[in-house]
């Protein structure tokens, strides 16, 4: 198997980075695998110490077929910055794996996503594969749901194409069509309102363009059941997002990958609807604050 290039965005977080990295290292397809690193230049002078930090530990990793590093002159912030990178790499190789500087994976996370990648390759509906999940109990081994998603993904070339970078465009196709319901998961969580402020400039996301591009295509991502990936940027140090543990989860352990037919999973869509309304209300704008790290810019 021809396995796809990683891409790494970096900014200001050494030790999210060398977390990252380090768990990366000890994927088992690590080696065979090239790694393009984009290292953000800093937006003020409190971030050069941290950015200088970051690139001097870059230039000494090992553990990949290849190592590229593009290091940014001026900054671009995190959504040009993805939209710029991914862009480039998967016209160049057909096919990419994403993550940020906070996502640490399970050994096992590029055997899934390769694996998928090349199962999935020439089915129209699929837009997209996804490392992590939700800590939800009784989900299938491996689902599909609506739309795209942004913590620790792959995509191939074609599927990339259909990124619509213009949020009025993708908004007045979701208000002629009626699902702004659908797409905030039965008025669970406010990904339309999320896209109004990405118009309004309050958010500079890629995420959410990324998100509705994909569900208003009618396209799919494939999901696992238990998640590849665990972030560890919700610790508080983002700019985004107050510390919170929910949602930490348990990495897979172990590798299975069975096709399944290509339809959206109604159950397990029904149980992350539920996962979003069964979040304590002591803390629910905390955690809105979270999920908002999903689809906003994070440097600072």
């Amino acid at each position: 198997m021809n396995f796809a290039p990683i891409v790494l965005f970096t900014y200001n977080r050494p030790w999210h980075t060398r977390q990252t990295i380090e768990a990366l290292q000890k994927n088992e397809l690590a080696c065979g695998s090239e790694l393009f690193i984009f290292s953000d230049a800093p937006k003020n002078e409190n971030a050069v110490e941290k950015v200088n930090e970051i690139r001097e530990y870059i230039k000494n990793i090992d553990g990949f077929k290849k190592i590229t590093i593009i290091e940014r002159d001026k900054n671009w912030g995190l959504a040009n910055s993805i939209i710029d990178g991914v862009t480039k790499v998967v016209n160049e190789y057909g096919k990419i794996i994403v993550l940020e500087d906070d996502l640490v994976t399970s050994p096992y996370f590029l055997r899934f996503m390769n694996e998928a990648l090349e199962m999935y390759k020439d089915e129209p509906k699929v837009a997209s594969i996804h490392g992590y999940i939700y800590p939800i109990e009784g989900l299938p081994k491996a689902f599909f749901i609506k739309g795209a998603d942004c913590w620790g993904w792959a995509t191939w070339r074609e599927k990339w194409s259909i990124f619509e970078p213009d949020g009025h465009k993708l908004l007045d196709e979701l208000n002629k069509r009626r699902l702004q319901k659908e797409a905030d998961f039965n008025n669970s969580y406010g990904f339309t309102k999320m896209l109004k402020d990405q118009i309004k400039g309050k958010n500079n996301s890629w995420a959410i363009r990324w998100y509705m591009s994909a569900f208003l295509k009618d396209m799919l991502t494939l999901y696992p059941g238990q998640s590849y990936v665990h972030n560890i940027g919700l610790d508080g140090e983002g700019t985004h997002c107050s510390a919170t543990n929910q949602f930490d989860v348990i990495l897979q352990n172990n590798y299975i990958m069975h096709r399944i037919e290509i339809k959206e999973n109604m159950l397990a869509k029904a149980k992350i609807e539920q996962f979003f309304k069964s979040l304590s209300a002591n803390i629910i704008q905390k955690v809105k604050k979270y999920l908002r790290k999903l689809f906003h810019e994070k440097n600072s």
